[in-house]
């Protein structure tokens, strides 16, 4: 039977409007898989050349629409790095919960929506949006915004947390432990679901390495990575967590290691409200000094939702000379075409779902 080439997207339910795939199909097993990318293109890294340092925050919020604090965050530490500047104590706990707060809620998105590409469970979507609305509750009272906080502040925070923060945080967390438990075993249960996710999508250990992936999608294949653990920043080298890895890697091993991974998050939370120092947590005001001369290249390493973020930024006075970003999301997209190849076409957007992708992040 001769090879079809068809496409889809970028106008179908499951690529969201921000990519196209070109696939080749014998029959219904899926040949070859070529993404095209574009459809959110900004240009960010040259953007940031024209801006000050603290009038690019707000565009790679954008780069990650589902975890912006994080993205955030690494930014804001390149420019620390490239300043001099310590971050104070406290902001260092607070910038830490933070992270781990947007953690969860990213990936009750990331499962929600794989859940919905899969066709047969809304119910799940609704659970999960429901969820990470209550978790988005504590961020807004955190950071004063619901999607783009933009709180982050060089050596600290835009603003500290109230006195009700903590007893908020919690009941949330308390709230939280619960329902993953209740989507495990409602997911876990049906075959449907089963049958789609586990031993589909496989990407091995070696082509993970190879291919560069990194985050869930990296740790779900066997390879014991992440940033927190192997280049510790803030707090992490004091807390007591490990990385989730499992070795399957398929799409239910990366299903599965997003679920473990809010249940250490949410420990993590209580450990840093627990252990919470006092003092001042401010970020100092956005006039800067110059960068250090032996700063002047400056990078960052931090672990988000999908894997690490490499920050590079060429510090001038008054504006980044150059930054470049490299993306978790554009990576681990790489890795679609090895995942796919064998699979059949009814699989294939689970196996998209699996990755988790943020398109902002691959189009930067």
């Amino acid at each position: 039977m001769p090879v079809t080439r068809i496409n889809i997207g970028p106008v179908h339910p499951s690529t969201h409007g921000v990519i196209r795939l070109e696939v080749d199909l014998d029959g219904d097993t899926i040949v070859d898989v070529e993404p095209h990318i574009g459809f959110l293109h900004r240009g960010v890294e040259k953007l940031v050349e024209t801006r000050m340092y603290m009038q690019c925050p707000p565009y790679m919020e954008k780069l990650d629409y589902v975890a912006p604090m994080a993205f955030n965050e690494a930014y804001v530490s390149a420019v620390e790095a490239a300043m001099g500047i310590e971050v104070k104590e406290r902001a260092q706990y607070l910038r830490t919960m933070l992270l781990e707060l947007q953690r969860i809620a990213s990936h009750l998105f990331g499962i929600g929506t794989l859940c919905n590409d899969l066709g047969q469970m809304f119910t799940v979507f609704m659970w999960a949006f429901k969820d990470r609305d209550i978790v988005l509750d504590l961020l807004q009272e955190a950071a004063g915004s619901r999607m783009f906080y933009v709180n982050m502040r060089l050596g600290g925070l835009n603003q500290d947390i109230g006195p009700e923060f903590h007893g908020h945080a919690m009941k949330v967390m308390d709230y939280m432990e619960r329902r993953i438990g209740e989507y495990e075993d409602y997911i876990e249960k049906n075959p449907i679901f089963m049958e789609r996710m586990r031993g589909v999508g496989v990407l091995s250990a070696e082509q993970a390495k190879n291919l560069g992936v990194t985050g869930p999608v990296l740790r779900a294949s066997g390879v014991n990575f992440d940033a927190r653990k192997n280049n510790p920043y803030y707090i992490y080298s004091k807390l007591n967590f490990n990385p989730k890895v499992l070795t399957s890697g398929d799409n239910f091993a990366r299903y599965k290691v997003k679920m473990l991974e809010m249940r250490e998050s949410i420990r993590i939370v209580r450990s840093v409200l627990e252990s919470l120092p006092g003092g001042d947590a401010l970020g100092m005001p956005v006039k800067l000094r110059s960068p250090n001369p032996a700063n002047r290249i400056a990078t960052s390493s931090r672990e988000l939702p999908r894997g690490e973020v490499f920050m590079y930024l060429v510090a001038d006075p008054q504006k980044p000379y150059r930054l470049s970003i490299r993306s978790p999301n554009f990576i681990n997209l790489a890795a679609l075409r090895h995942m796919s190849k064998g699979a059949r076409m009814a699989d294939l957007f689970a196996i998209m779902g699996s990755l988790d992708l943020v398109m902002g992040g691959v189009d930067r």
